[in-house]
């Protein structure tokens, strides 16, 4: 016993697990009394059993076991927890008790199975049950039969789910074994018990023999229904009710009811697999159905009608079936074919069922029309197949094909048609057979029952005896007004003899399902079933005081409780209660009339009717007032009485006051007595006419009013108007509508006929008068309140101007709803309710919608079209689609049929080509509108492929889908839409765009429904695997659209339906299902009635809005929505939620009355230094984690607790994101308000922000950037500084981000980055992004070096921490990451370096490997290629990025077009505030950027600046500037923030996104048209340019390569670069601007577009290269002839020695060279020649006459030597004064060839002249020709622009244009620039003063202090200019600065290598524009240039005053030349000395 003493003290559990077996079997006794001890079923006691139950049952000791069954038992009866454990346990029974020999052992394993589906776990014990069957011990699977058959007899096969089992049954009946066939046979019969014959076609395949035995056992079986004995835990209420029947023994009768309900009618459908039979046709099947030979055809057909003889087929695309079957009904001319594709045809549509929907509408015509055929084995398959097929869609969907065929002209198409039409309507219900149905088939039916064929009219009887049983007498009875009686007494005796496959019991109580539905939807009834209802309630007095409360659903919601009972039910539905008997009397005779009148009158009244004394008319009016007032309804003979009225005088009544009293009288007695139409129609008349008459027109309409509400308001409105419109009287027309427009808002619009009127009201608005016009209006707004939208439709072809008066009162009735009814209603309807107004009234719009003309489209779509829209060709696709949108177009509204377009258009909805996919939703948009609510037919077969493309990768194509999708919705209803799996198999297509569109679009849509189709359930698995999708949007869309799913399924359900979920999935979903319990919103309430005097308690109806049209306006009623996050909206509203929704826990009401009125932000004086202190001392966490745990959460919010107020925190620190996002809106919204609290907060707020990055939800991040954005801009505004703890922090954090997948977030992340260095130190936020760069995140490596370079390039080395040599060396490490986009960021980064800081950056690097090397100076070569552009950029990126806060560099790197010119006023003041945050060194650089930006305004504390040690600038590292860097802008005289504006947007042009260069050549466009404003571009010629060709460039290599890219932005894109250029060079000061080296790579890039044939092949193609031709003939015509002449030379000589170059290139380069010799003969004096044929001279050098000989083609050679001799011709000998350029002419090869040339051509004047003479023969004589009167004046300007004789030339200049008067000097001036031209013209004024003796003025307007000093020489006019500050105003410290600069960055890169060819534009041609270097010629940087110019000073003077007098800008020769040719120099200068003289 020793042994056992151990165990014994053991706890229960352990004993449990003991490894003796008799330690277990008394642990499973102690714990089975112990589980029958707790009775709390939630006791934690359960817990600990939850890992041990299946070890109780699984036992491997037989004695030990049974105990442990038992305890098992107790323990899943009574545990709360049992659940969990029900898979392993119920596998436990399965494997190792049913294999139990003990008979006692299966009997508890039994229990244990049937107790587990007690306690609602039925599903996964029936899953294990299942797999029991496939184990190989015939015990377990006898054991598992018996168990379902046991499960299946007690709980019913409401629980027990019987497909799974019916598909394994044929495979029991097969087994070896007989015990398991024996039980098969029994679980057979058993479930025969529940499903009866259901059960026989699955079984139909099994053993003949088997399947007899079990007949003979199913006729055994008793014919009344079984019922469920045992109930799961949540049927409990059942249960009891079920033993209380039992108790009370009425078994028979109510139990009878009860039963119907317990068992659902089960389909055999639903029991059987699919088949899939498309792929099992025969091969040649397609080939052999179009065969010639019958017999072929016949064959096809037979193959298959064998396979639709399976019951239940796969879904898949049976369109091209289903054509070809249709084909052959329609067209085959062999019978028996017709016969046999017709059976093909009804196989198809039984075994699809509800997936056959969508092929119903095409085959419906062809059956019917195939009708004509006599044969009765014809008709006869022709029947079942449409009645097949009926059963497949709805009467709606198929109703205008089967209204269309009954006006056939053939009988038995007819009487077919009918009968068919009879059939159907056996299958609906009221509410599938509404009024809208009704209507047009009882107006065709009524034909028929006229029709001469008596087959005919027997059909119609029958159809319409049909639609009288299913939708009832009152539905019917309207339709069959005018059928005389022996007709209508035949339609109801074919009524009394109809069955309904719904089986009513006529008369009885209505069907059961029905009542239900009642009780618990009222809503979902429509009209007629809800009527039905009642009338049924009424007619057997049993079960009366069930109907008015199955009506009132929840509380009463009409008005009247105490009369609803008895009457109501009457009544309900009884907008014409007891008036629909209306009353209609004969017309009686006017004798009878005074009869009656006398019986009722005081005598004196009668005789005093007609007296002439108005008085005593007055009188008598009066009496008859009173006898009217006294007279009671019964005997009040009205028709009489208005007779009298009327009677003469009558309505010519002339004293206003006898008339008033009449008109009252009327009043009173259409109020009083029964007043009928035939009364009405005696007095209308008269009325009309007075409702004009000022002083009687209101009692008019008072008695108006009272007619139309004896009468109705639809009669009587349409008996006034068109008495008012049959007469002339403008006032009585305008106060007829006036009245109209009071009562249609009096009475509501039920019945109103809305054609009628519109005729009138189109009358009315053609009207004369303006008043009735604006009546006319009027009534139309008030009709758009109850009709909507599609009223506009009937006024479309109205004038503009009125159409826009309408559209205003459209608009102002926009957002209201229709006010409730006040009369009309009242009066005979009782206490009825007034569900007919809600179903009229959402009538009315459809009837709108009917009302309007349609144009039948069918004959258009044609087969060729059909075939256009299918081609292989997009652009043929793209024509056929043109063509539908067309159609559509001029249709404007059209029929449903539209032949074989749906399926066109559904193969292009998945075409490769978007933007044909983008066409066809948008042709399927406006064919929603154009067909309305027709369009229901085709959502199957179109709707929902339209979903599938919601799935596409691209964004603006799912953006186009929804739209498409919403439109069709808003005509169709959601219901076509939920009807069938077609939804629920689009959500299982694992997309994670489709997936999140359109759950996001369910959730948007189902909240409005207020009842939806049951397959809404099919969606909801699919709906579980999205909330576990990967794609976190997904997920995100699941959980929104999970409360909308729960409203209409009901939370068991959706839990239900978690049952097949993995144990983990199912425990997150059911979570979140909870949650959603409590966001559930409520379903609609049916629309508010105007005479809801609310009932009992209902809160609801004070807060409906009370609108007849809630609904429609768009307002949907949503009331009850227990959601705390709305109740932030106040108001009355959100408290009703709070009473209403049961579930709303009492907080959120509380909250309303929280006040969150005051700051969010409280300031704790001292609180963020104390909180530093705190984590200095550590007494705190620091901010420091890899993902945030909770302990840091919680810390952070008790620090919040004390200065965010509470209701705040609560959002933000709530479980929920959304939670998030509103405490972020908060927080946006109090930003401005409360900047002290947030900065008091910020580290708070800071690290609640690193919070959030952390979350998964993107729109949560989304709004923290936001935040950010505007937190930070805030901040620089009030200049702030982070303090070291916030950011280290947040920084870090922020760097994370960087690395997001999605752009938006890396691109908002990146500009916030470039925000922060405005309020934190640029070297300190280096060392953060540094640490950014070791993420294993690649993107994040990447992102964060390029922010290095961006830092670098902004703030120079310095940013570089700890010092430049080891970030670069870190940097360095990644040009051999393993990722691309990281290798190119580093290189990119280090270029950038190198740019700031040359050669240097090697040093600095250190050693690298070989390869990553080579990588680097590959890439730095090809950065060097793109100097000019990098010149630009820089120019404007420096200013911009240190100061301006707007972040101005990230845009220029990403480039949104904005105008930057406000933004920089803005930041002007910033001044130079974040200086204080970096070292000395980079001072001058800020200060550059503050002149940049500062417009000459000289600033106080500038000069300071200048005193700094200049020791440091020598220092090389310290070289801020690249290379080139522009002349700083501040030169510029025009130069303003329109410059920095200016160069912004040029710089975009260049833009990688099309887009952003579209927009920005567009702006520039813009600029260059308006005349006033081209100006501006001056200067900014050569920049745009250069941008422009770089853009070219982008397209030819980049963008036309891209696949991607739609072409036609391509092309876009060229027409606006080839516009904005047109326009510039149509301006020609501005043309001239362009420089040689751009000039050259502009004709470059336009010829290689000329030349691209990818261009070619576009679609406007030859339009772009016709453009292009047009712009380079401008090119050539209008630019400065010497730059483009020197550049087509230089451009000829590239691509002859390029040998890739084509040879068509070059020959159109030579044709330029063409155009622009025969434009020599104007041009030659404004051309400088010197540089050309030094151009000539270089390309001979390169291209000698013999190599020339040589090419290919002679046309070089010709080229040139055309050239040259037109230049001989045009210059005579004197051209050879122009090769000065040239030095050692002698060698030159253009030297001799002139001299050849001149020789040639010498003319008659004798021998060539000599120089000298010529020269000297060149004085100033008063008949000079005109050529010589150029070379005086080019004498004179050379001397203005020498330095020594400026003033003499300028006193020569005076004086030749005073002799002169009429010399042009122009052709001088206009080439050079605007200084030398302004300085010119004031130098001639000021000689002017002086000789005109007006005294001196002082001389610093000249070019003033020689500077003499500097090394400068001023000849190169730059400098000189812009010190000789041209307004005579003090000389600002810029000057100094800019001289500095110059200094400096000499000092710093002497060496600058030489180019071989010497530059050919010298960058200050043009002095006061900081000009820009020409990109691909990398023209010399400019310091190379200051320096040569220092160092021929001497040379040089006169080569500047040289090329002035040709009116170019200086020139600078190299320096080589130069030295070789000062004696040549000196003897010129002699030369001109001497001609001077």
């Amino acid at each position: 016993m020793g042994d056992d003493s151990e165990w014994m003290k053991l706890p229960i559990d352990q004993k449990c697990e003991h490894k003796l077996w008799k330690a277990r079997l008394n642990g499973y006794e102690e714990a089975l009394k112990l589980f029958q001890k707790i009775d709390d079923e939630k006791s934690p006691e359960w817990s600990k059993y939850l890992g041990l139950v299946k070890k109780f049952v699984t036992d491997s000791n037989a004695v030990a076991q049974l105990k442990g069954l038992e305890a098992a038992l107790a323990y899943v009866e009574n545990a709360h927890v049992a659940g969990k454990t029900t898979g392993e346990v119920a596998s436990g029974v399965v494997n190792k008790v049913f294999n139990q020999p003990k008979a006692r052992a299966k009997e508890l394993g039994l229990d244990i199975c049937l107790m587990y589906i007690e306690i609602e776990k039925g599903e996964a014990v029936q899953e294990e049950l299942l797999k029991g069957l496939d184990n190989k011990n015939p015990k377990i699977i006898v054991a598992c039969v018996e168990t379902l058959r046991k499960a299946l007899s007690e709980f019913g096969s409401k629980i027990i789910l019987l497909k799974p089992i019916i598909k394994v049954l044929p495979k029991l009946f097969e087994s070896r074994e007989k015990a398991v066939r024996d039980e098969a046979k029994l679980l057979a019969v058993e479930i025969y018990r529940w499903i009866r014959d259901a059960l026989r076609p699955p079984l139909q395949n099994i053993n003949s023999v088997q399947l007899k035995e079990l007949e003979e056992e199913w006729v055994k079986l008793p014919s009344a229904a079984p019922k469920q004995t045992r109930f799961l835990r949540s049927q409990q209420e059942l249960k009891a009710k079920f033993e209380q029947q039992q108790a009370v023994g009425e078994d028979a009768d109510g139990g009878g009811d009860e039963g119907d309900e317990a068992v659902p009618q089960v389909d055999a459908y639903e029991l059987l697999e699919a088949v899939e039979i498309l792929s099992k046709l025969p091969k040649d099947f397609y080939d052999k159905i179009e065969a010639k030979k019958w017999q072929e055809r016949k064959e096809a057909l037979e193959a298959v009608e064998m396979l639709v003889k399976n019951p239940k087929l796969e879904a898949g695309d049976y369109a091209d079936l289903v054509k070809v079957l249709k084909k052959v009904v329609g067209k085959d001319t062999n019978v028996m074919l017709v016969a046999l594709a017709a059976k093909c045809l009804a196989g198809l549509a039984t075994g699809l069922r509800k997936k056959f929907g969508q092929y119903a509408g095409h085959v419906v015509p062809t059956i019917l029309e195939k009708f004509k055929e006599k044969k009765p084995q014809v008709v006869q398959a022709l029947q079942e197949a449409i009645d097949a097929i009926f059963l497949t869609t709805t009467l709606q969907n198929i109703s205008e094909d089967v209204l269309a065929v009954m006006d056939n002209k053939n009988p038995t198409i007819k009487q077919q048609t009918s009968l068919f039409i009879a059939r159907s309507f056996r299958h609906c219900t009221p509410s599938t057979l509404p009024k809208s149905l009704l209507k047009p088939f009882c107006a065709a039916l009524l034909k028929h029952i006229n029709d001469s064929a008596p087959e005919v009219r027997d059909a119609g009887f029958e159809a319409l005896g049909t639609a009288l049983k299913v939708a009832g007498e009152k539905a019917v009875n309207p339709f069959l007004a005018d059928v005389d009686k022996l007709k209508l007494d035949r339609i109801k005796e074919c009524a009394e003899k109809v069955e309904l496959v719904y089986g009513k019991k006529t008369g009885g109580t209505a069907d059961k399902k029905e009542s239900k539905a009642a009780a618990g939807k009222a809503p979902v009834l429509s009209g007629a079933a809800g009527d039905k209802e009642t009338k049924d309630a009424v007619a057997k007095p049993g079960p009366v005081k069930k109907a008015p409360a199955a009506k009132s659903g929840g509380p009463p919601k009409k008005g009247k409780p105490a009369a609803a009972a008895g009457m109501g039910g009457a009544g309900a539905k009884g907008k014409k209660g007891p008036e629909t008997k209306e009353i209609f009397e004969s017309e009686l005779s006017i004798e009878v009339c005074e009869e009656k009148a006398a019986a009722v009158l005081p005598a004196s009244c009668i005789q005093q009717l007609d007296s002439g004394n108005w008085k005593e008319r007055l009188a008598c009016m009066e009496e008859f007032q009173k006898a009217v007032e006294l007279m009671e309804r019964s005997e009040m003979p009205c028709q009489a009485l208005v007779r009298m009225l009327a009677k003469k005088p009558g309505w010519k009544e002339t004293n206003f006051q006898v008339m008033q009293m009449k008109l009252h009288i009327v009043a009173l007695i259409a109020q009083k007595g029964n007043f009928s139409k035939t009364s009405a129609q005696i007095v209308l008349d008269g009325l009309v006419d007075k409702v004009g008459d000022v002083k009687c027109g209101s009692n008019a309409k008072e008695a108006m009013t009272a007619i139309a509400e004896a009468c109705q308001l639809p009669w009587t409105a349409e008996q006034v108007v068109a008495m008012a419109f049959s007469q002339k009287n403008p006032k009585n027309q305008s106060e007829t509508l006036n009245w109209l427009s009071n009562a249609i808002k009096e009475f509501g619009f039920s019945g109103l006929n809305v054609k009628a009127f519109i005729s009138n009201v189109k009358t009315a608005l053609a009207a004369t008068n303006p008043a009735v016009r604006t009546s006319a209006i009027t009534l139309l707004g008030v009709m758009y309140l109850y009709v909507g939208p599609p009223l506009r439709m009937f006024f479309e072809d109205e004038k503009p101007a009125l159409l826009s008066q309408i559209d205003a009162e459209f608009e102002k009735m926009q957002g209201q709803t229709a006010p409730a009814p006040t009369r009309g209603i009242s009066r005979h309807s009782g206490g009825s309710g007034d569900d007919a107004e809600e179903e009229e009234q959402e009538e009315v719009v459809n009837d709108v919608v009917d009302l309007l003309p349609r144009t039948d489209i069918g004959d258009k779509i044609t087969a060729e079209l059909v075939s256009k829209i299918g081609d292989k060709n997009w652009k043929i696709r793209k024509e056929g689609l043109d063509e539908v949108t067309s159609i559509i177009n001029d249709a404007k509204f059209i029929q449903p049929n539209i032949g074989e377009l749906p399926g066109a258009l559904k193969s292009r909805l998945n075409d490769s080509n978007k933007i044909l996919v983008q066409q066809t939703l948008s042709i399927l948009q406006q064919l929603a509108t154009a067909m309305g609510p027709n369009i229901k037919q085709h959502v199957k077969n179109l709707g929902i492929p339209i979903i599938t493309v919601l799935g596409d990768s691209k964004n603006n194509v799912r953006a186009a889908a929804l739209a498409t999708v919403n439109a069709w919705a808003e005509q169709t209803g959601m219901k076509e839409w939920l009807e069938g799996e077609d939804l629920s198999e689009e959500l299982k297509k694992e997309n994670p765009f489709l997936r999140q569109e359109l759950l996001g679009w369910l959730a948007e849509k189902l909240p409005t429904l207020r009842s939806v189709p049951s397959d809404l359930l099919l969606c909801v698995p699919h709906l579980y695997s999205c909330l576990e999708d990967r794609n976190g949007d997904v997920r995100k869309k699941a959980q929104d659209a999970l409360p909308s799913f729960m409203m209409h399924l009901g939370f068991e359900k959706m839990a239900k339906a978690t049952g097949k979920l993995k144990p983990t999935s199912k425990d997150q979903v059911l979570a979140m299902l909870e949650k959603a319990k409590a966001n559930m919103p409520a379903k609609p309430a049916p629309l508010a009635k105007a005479s809801s005097k609310v009932g009992g308690g209902t809160a609801t109806a004070k807060f409906q809005p009370a609108s007849g049209l809630a609904e429609d306006s768009g307002s949907s009623t949503m009331e009850s929505k227990p959601d705390p996050k709305k109740a932030k909206a106040g108001g009355p509203s959100s408290k009703a939620k709070g009473v209403q929704g049961k579930k709303v826990p009492a907080k959120p009401s509380l909250k309303e009355d929280d006040d969150k009125s005051g700051p969010i932000f409280i300031i704790v004086p001292n609180g963020k230094e104390q909180r530093m202190k705190d984590e200095k001392g550590l007494k705190v966490l620091k901010w420091n984690f890899t993902t945030p745990r909770d302990e840091y959460i919680e810390q952070l919010k008790t620090q919040m607790s004390t200065c965010v107020a509470k209701w705040l925190q609560d959002e933000m620190f709530h479980a929920d994101f959304q939670h998030h996002n509103k405490a972020l809106a908060v927080m946006i919204e109090h930003l401005e308000s409360e900047k002290d609290g947030v900065i008091s907060c910020l580290d708070l707020i800071l690290k609640w922000l690193t919070l959030r990055f952390f979350d998964t939800n993107t729109s949560v991040l989304m709004k923290t950037l936001e935040y950010l954005k505007l937190l930070f801009n805030l901040l620089s505004q009030e200049e702030y500084h982070l303090t070291e703890n916030e950011a280290s922090s947040f920084i870090p954090y922020l760097v994370l981000k960087v690395g997001e997948p999605k752009d938006v977030i890396r691109k908002d992340v990146r500009a916030i980055l470039n925000r922060m260095c405005l309020i934190y130190p640029a070297s300190k936020m280096f060392t953060f992004i540094m640490e950014g760069t070791k993420s294993k995140n690649s993107k994040q490596r990447a992102e964060c070096l390029e922010e290095l370079g961006c830092l670098v390039e902004s703030y120079g080395m310095n940013v570089c921490q700890p010092t430049p040599g080891k970030a670069l060396k870190e940097m360095a490490t990644h040009i051999g990451d393993r990722d691309n986009t990281v290798r190119n960021a580093a290189l990119n980064t280090i270029v950038t370096v190198y740019n700031v800081h040359g050669d240097q950056v090697f040093k600095l690097i250190g050693n690298l490997s070989e390869k990553d090397m080579s990588m680097l100076e590959e890439r730095i070569k090809r950065s060097a290629k793109r100097p000019a552009a990098a010149a630009v950029r820089q120019a404007e990126e420096k200013p911009q990025r240190t100061q301006n806060i707007s972040a101005n560099a990230s845009m220029l790197r990403k480039g949104p077009a904005e105008d930057m010119s406000s933004k920089l006023n803005q930041n002007r003041n910033m001044g130079g505030h974040s200086e204080t945050a970096h070292s000395v060194p980079r001072e001058f650089q800020l200060d550059l950027d503050e002149i940049e930006n500062d417009n000459g305004t000289v600033r106080c504390e500038m000069p300071a600046l200048v005193q700094h040690k200049l020791d440091d600038i020598f220092e090389p590292v310290l070289i801020p500037e690249p290379k080139i860097r522009a002349v700083s802008p501040h030169f510029d005289d025009m130069h303003s923030n329109t410059a920095s504006t200016i160069n912004f947007v040029i710089s975009q042009v260049a833009s990688g996104d099309i887009n952003t260069s579209i927009q920005a050549l567009a702006q520039i466009d813009e600029v260059l048209r308006q005349e006033d404003k081209a100006e501006a571009m001056s200067g900014h010629i050569d920049q745009f340019l250069i941008a422009t060709f770089m853009q070219l460039r982008l397209i030819y290599n980049t963008h036309m390569a891209d696949e991607k890219l739609d072409k036609d932005e391509i092309v876009k894109l060229y027409s606006c670069i080839i516009g904005s250029m047109i326009s510039l060079f149509q301006i020609e000061s501005l043309a001239r601007e362009a420089s040689t080296g751009v000039l050259k790579d502009l004709m470059h890039g336009l010829i290689t577009l000329m030349l691209d044939s990818r261009v070619e092949d576009l679609e406007e193609g030859e339009q772009v290269i016709r453009s292009v031709n047009l712009l380079v003939v401008k090119v050539l015509e209008k630019s400065d002839q010497t730059n483009i002449l020197s550049a087509l030379l230089v451009l000829l000589q590239d691509s002859l020695l390029a040998t890739a170059s084509s040879p068509k290139f070059s020959e159109l380069v030579m044709k330029c060279l063409w155009r622009m010799v025969r434009l020599l003969p104007e041009t030659i004096n404004s051309i400088n020649l010197d540089r050309i044929l030094l151009d000539i001279h270089i390309f001979m050098k390169v291209f000698p006459k013999e190599k020339l000989k040589q090419c290919k083609s002679e046309f070089p050679i010709r080229t040139l030597k055309t050239l040259l001799h037109t230049l001989c011709k045009l210059k005579g000998p004197k051209i050879l004064d122009h090769l000065t350029m040239i030095d050692n002419k002698n060698e030159s090869e253009l030297e001799a060839h002139l001299c050849r040339v001149m020789k040639h051509s010498m003319d008659q004047t004798g021998s060539k002249a000599d120089k000298e003479t010529e020269k000297g023969a060149s004085r100033i004589e008063e008949k000079s020709s005109k050529a010589k009167v150029n070379d005086i004046l080019a004498e004179i300007f050379k001397k203005i622009g020498s330095k020594e004789n400026t003033k003499e030339g300028l006193a020569e200049l005076y004086e030749y244009k005073k002799k002169y008067s009429d010399a042009d000097i122009e052709p001088f001036l206009k080439n050079s620039s605007q200084f030398f031209q302004s300085y010119v013209e004031r130098g001639l004024r000021l000689i002017e003063t002086e000789r005109e003796g007006k005294g001196r003025i002082p001389s610093s307007t000249g070019i003033s202090p020689q500077m003499e000093g500097t090394c400068v020489p001023a000849s190169t006019n730059t400098i000189s200019s812009s010190i000789g500050n041209t307004n005579g105003e003090e000389v600002g410290p810029s000057v100094y600065l800019e001289r500095l600069k110059i200094l400096r960055q000499r000092c710093g890169l002497d060496n600058a290598k030489q180019e071989d060819r010497p530059p050919l534009t010298s960058l200050l041609s043009k002095p006061a524009v900081p000009t820009v270097a020409s990109s691909t010629d990398m023209l010399h940087s400019k310091l190379s240039q200051l320096r040569e110019s220092r160092e021929q000073y001497q040379h040089l003077d006169l080569d500047s005053n040289q090329t002035h007098s040709s009116g170019i800008g200086t020139t600078t020769a190299s320096p080589s030349s130069t030295a070789a040719n000062i004696d040549d120099l000196k003897k010129r200068l002699e030369r001109i000395k001497s001609s001077r003289k």
